[in-house]
């Protein structure tokens, strides 16, 4: 460690911590537990959830499995259903497996429904790589459902090991584009290579390619893809609706961080962070100047491991409105994030008491939360408690 700072008891009670020199953001000196608002039901227990999507005009969840399944869960009656055929098989192990899942931006007016699917495939020589894809999605009325016509649309270059594939999805607001977190496979340096698609974030047309008019286009190959780079292991990617790109990333130890996400900008990993390396070794902090995007928000000395998130637009919880959920793995917390302009600042850490997966809104403005792991839970979040 870099300083000296409180113990995390002493911490959350005091809510007193020394930054890191140099750095900009604000990092986890104010972190305190907040006494929920809100009421929480539980639902259906599912194995390894890991994202969910609703279906459109409709009260329906779809949820990935990271075994390899998806289920769907009416909200509505409490049916379960599957899709039974036609997902890709997935290279399952460590963080890898099946992973986010989306509706086309205009799957309310399609029929059948356009769903899109991360996954980790294997590869040739033991290597692997997440992987995006499509499919027509089609469902009886006992929620038995098929994905046909499945095609892959965009590979991950290929490596080594079992973490850090990233693979999520955001739809641009005018629909037109995806874009797509890719993690640097805890190989630290693809994170600063333009000539792979690792640790960063994409910016792709529908069918899967190159999206012209990205900072990089011209020089063909993988650097086409790339909307911004330098990023580690990226579980959060959401517009809000003034057309800003959020985004978290799980950063080495005591580093996680919020981000703000720019065309063609250098988040600095693994050059600079504001955290270290798990074996001990110092990382450079961010400082003015270095010609580095420091994060908007970081956790400092604790470790959120952040997964999941969206940014609030129900009319459930009008004072959350405009703000950024994440869920907490290592925390086991719901995190509330507020954006001002360019700018963020930590609002709420609600203690959940179990890892949190992934965050969801509902029709109504309810807020759907995933607990990870064997057996987590499907809750529901309503005004109360």
């Amino acid at each position: 460690m870099r300083h000296a700072c409180l113990p995390l008891i002493t911490l959350l009670a005091l809510g007193a911590c020394t930054s890191p020199a140099g750095t900009s953001g604000q990092d986890s000196g104010d972190v305190q537990p907040t006494e929920p608002t809100f009421a929480i039901e539980a639902f259906e227990s599912f194995d390894e959830p890991w994202a969910m999507a609703f279906q459109p005009g409709t009260e329906t969840l779809f949820i990935t499995e990271q075994g390899g399944a998806v289920r769907s869960y009416d909200t509505r009656t409490g049916r379960l259903g599957s899709i039974d055929s036609g997902i890709p098989d997935v290279d399952y192990g460590g963080q890898g497996g099946l992973g986010d899942i989306a509706f086309h931006p205009e799957a309310d007016a399609q029929d059948p429904p356009m769903l899109y699917l991360t996954w980790v495939e294997a590869g040739p020589g033991g290597t692997r790589g997440a992987a995006l894809g499509r499919g027509l999605l089609t469902c009886d009325q006992a929620g038995s459902c098929e994905l046909r016509d499945f095609e892959t649309l965009w590979r991950q270059d290929k490596t080594t090991g079992r973490g850090h594939f990233g693979h999520r999805i955001a739809f641009s607001p005018d629909g037109q584009y995806i874009f797509l977190s890719s993690g640097e496979r805890q190989k630290f340096d693809p994170a600063q290579d333009l000539t792979n698609n690792m640790g960063a974030i994409l910016r792709l047309e529908l069918d899967g390619s190159a999206a012209e008019g990205n900072p990089f286009f011209d020089r063909g190959g993988s650097a086409a893809e790339i909307w911004s780079y330098g990023h580690r292991n990226p579980l959060g990617l959401a517009f809000a609706p003034d057309g800003r790109l959020w985004q978290h990333e799980m950063g080495p130890k005591a580093g996680d961080e919020v981000n703000l996400i720019e065309r063609g900008k250098n988040y600095g990993y693994p050059l600079v962070s504001n955290g270290d390396h798990y074996n001990g070794d110092d990382i450079p902090d961010h400082a003015p100047g270095d010609g580095f995007e420091a994060p908007d928000v970081y956790w400092y000395p604790v470790t959120s491991a952040p997964s999941g998130l969206i940014v609030y637009s129900g009319d459930l919880f009008p004072e959350w409105t405009g703000s950024l959920l994440l869920g907490g793995l290592a925390s086991r917390a719901l995190m509330r994030v507020e954006p001002t302009g360019d700018t963020a600042r930590k609002a709420d850490h609600w203690e959940m008491g179990e890892r949190i997966r992934e965050v969801e809104q509902g029709p109504d403005g309810a807020v759907w939360v995933l607990e990870d792991g064997d057996g987590g839970r499907l809750l529901r979040l309503t005004p109360g408690g």
